[in-house]
């Protein structure tokens, strides 16, 4: 996703504040339903006892009330109950603002796009439009959309709209006049402006590039920047997701989060990833938590490359289908390495995105070049992980380097990602089971905006690996699908392991903290198909219901 958040003005007024959740007694049992512990081997149990935030007792329901006496009982009724699940990759401000904004991930066609645009222009009849979440590898156009696309539309207001990554988007004419871009200007470091074969601009800018119109457009406010947050904490709520890992925090960002967490107008757990210029603070001191308990600190994010869907992903050999580009590393080497020392020295986490072969390869060789060759436990990451050389596999687990992966991911860039990578290369792509088995830790998240967020689609497409209307390609990978205790694992355990907090959190079991996610239909056992119908029940952290169906 990209680092900085464009906005329309007035974008605030579209959000409400709904009171919050019920919390639970101090003393509750769960029971009347499945309830997965997480823990290796142990079978369903039949109730759980929480108390204080914690598991106390779990096991049959008559031990766990003679454990726990007098306390409130809540009947499941069927539901299944899981440890709580985390998103360890999302972007929690562009979460909130997706909705705030000109969503467009649901058009299919620049023709949809179109009049999305125009409906949208109509209802908002002043000012700069901002938008997100198109991607048109399914669009029967088969391209890119072009400024003069939507100068049909909107021809004389800034227009911007981001592509469903983060890392593209398109400017009108009108844009990139304000911005002074024509066919004279050249391309930025780590950015690509698309021009056509008469050499003008299609409007079309690609990575860093981006920022050349940027700052033409309105930004959040920070009400915005704090509407956005509490949409984001309970729209993930009412989805079933416990915390998340967030990424690419601004210093703004993080100061409301924290306010909004102890007005408890935040209640989710989050972990922070700060970009760059807001790390200074993490870099000097390390890590660190709030007065809630609730929201960290824990490092900094750096871009090493793009993304394959606008050829941005830097690969080791050109792209199969572009064979003038081999795509874009972003962060100049001695800038990275600079952050890695500082981040070395004071523990601070390193969350490195990588999605391209070479972008992962030179990634792992900066964290073997500032840690050395032996495993840390520094829990250092490399966020998607996407496209890699099977050669660089073991590497993972040699260096004690975490794997951030995002299982959605593969069921909607492998429609196209075969044809960017070619058959070859297209074996190390989202090969979950092949770094499970050189036993490098795998973490699971959404890269929401980016995609939908749901941990149902995210369940789904760690062990179907299809599309969500059951279709499957030649080229698909299936020998890549998770087990659903891997699955469970990636989304529980591992999420706890990647911020140090695996003896706190990311099972039920006693003393670890009463987070769970109880939906309608038990992931672990329906068929993979039925898990996207499932309802979410109740959303529990730290023993409190944050949101109930």
């Amino acid at each position: 996703m990209n680092r900085r958040e464009i906005l329309t003005a007035g974008s605030a007024a579209l959000v409400a504040s709904p009171a919050l959740a019920s919390a639970t007694s101090a003393r509750t049992i769960l029971t009347g339903g499945p309830i997965h512990t997480g823990v290796a081997g142990r079978s369903p149990a039949e109730a759980i006892a929480i108390e204080g935030g914690r598991v106390v007792a779990i096991g049959s329901l008559r031990a766990v009330r003679a454990a726990l006496p007098r306390a409130k009982e809540i009947d499941l009724a069927g539901a299944a109950a899981l440890p709580g699940l985390v998103d360890s990759h999302a972007h929690m401000t562009g979460i909130g603002l997706r909705e705030m904004t000109l969503n467009l991930d649901s058009v299919k066609s620049i023709a949809e796009l179109q009049a999305k645009l125009a409906a949208w222009a109509a209802q908002n009849p002043t000012g700069p439009i901002a938008g997100r979440g198109w991607i048109e590898t399914h669009w029967p156009e088969g391209r890119f959309p072009t400024r003069q696309d939507v100068d049909a539309i909107v021809p004389d207001r800034p227009l911007l709209l981001g592509r469903s990554d983060g890392h593209a988007a398109l400017a009108n004419s009108a844009l990139l006049k304000l911005a002074g871009i024509d066919a004279s200007t050249a391309s930025p470091p780590g950015g690509q402006i698309l021009k056509d074969a008469s050499g003008e601009p299609t409007g079309m800018l690609i990575d860093n590039a981006q920022a050349l119109v940027e700052s033409r457009m309105p930004t959040a406010t920070p009400d915005m920047i704090r509407q956005a947050l509490v949409k984001a904490d309970r729209l993930y709520a009412s989805r079933g997701w416990t915390g998340l890992h967030n990424m690419s925090v601004s210093g703004e960002d993080l100061i409301a989060l924290k306010a909004l967490a102890l007005s408890g107008e935040v209640q989710l757990r989050v972990d922070n990833y700060l970009d760059i210029p807001f790390a200074t603070d993490v870099l000097r001191r390390g890590p660190s938590v709030d007065a809630t308990g609730r929201i960290s600190t824990r490092g900094v994010k750096i871009y090493s490359d793009g993304a394959l869907g606008s050829r941005g992903a830097a690969l080791l050999a050109p792209y199969a289908d572009a064979p003038e580009s081999e795509g874009l590393l972003l962060t100049p080497e001695a800038q990275v390495l600079a952050v890695l020392e500082r981040a070395k020295k004071s523990g601070a986490q390193v969350a490195m995105h990588a999605i391209g072969d070479r972008g992962n390869r030179q990634s792992l060789d900066w964290f073997e070049r500032v840690l050395g060759h032996a495993k840390t436990n520094r829990r250092w990451r490399i966020e998607h992980a996407q496209v890699v050389s099977p050669p660089d596999m073991p590497r993972f687990a040699k260096l004690g380097v975490i794997a951030s992966m995002q299982p959605s991911h593969a069921i909607g860039d492998l429609f196209f990602a075969p044809a960017r990578l070619g058959p070859e290369r297209l074996k190390g792509a989202y090969a979950w089971t092949s770094l499970l088995k050189t036993g490098a830790i795998v973490c699971g998240g959404s890269d929401a905006p980016v995609e939908q967020g749901d941990p149902r689609i995210e369940f789904y497409a760690a062990i179907y690996r299809h599309a969500l209307n059951g279709y499957v390609g030649p080229d698909w990978g299936l020998e890549e699908r998770v087990s659903r205790q891997q699955a469970l694992g990636m989304f529980t355990r591992s999420a706890a392991y990647a911020v140090g907090a695996e003896r706190s959190r990311g099972t039920l079991a006693v003393g670890q903290a009463a987070s769970i996610s109880v939906f309608s239909r038990d992931f672990m056992t329906v068929k993979p198909a039925d898990i996207l119908d499932a309802k979410t029940i109740l959303t529990m952290v730290d023993g409190k219901i944050v949101y109930e169906g």
